[in-house]
């Protein structure tokens, strides 16, 4: 097997977990979203927009 290969994409899944988290986006979900679509996850978290901060 080549774990170089699952070791990339695992750190690739979790990069793109904060950056969901950082737009104001649920991490997990693009956690596992990322998981399927790997570096088009990274595309589409870099060119969606922030979402609007809630008022708490």
């Amino acid at each position: 097997m080549n774990t170089e290969y699952y070791a990339g994409w695992g750190t690739l899944t979790l990069i793109n977990a904060g950056l969901a988290q950082g737009k104001g986006r649920s991490g997990l979900n693009w956690f596992l979203l990322s998981l399927l679509l790997g570096p088009i996850a990274t595309f589409l978290i870099v060119v969606l927009s922030p979402l609007p901060q809630r008022a708490a």
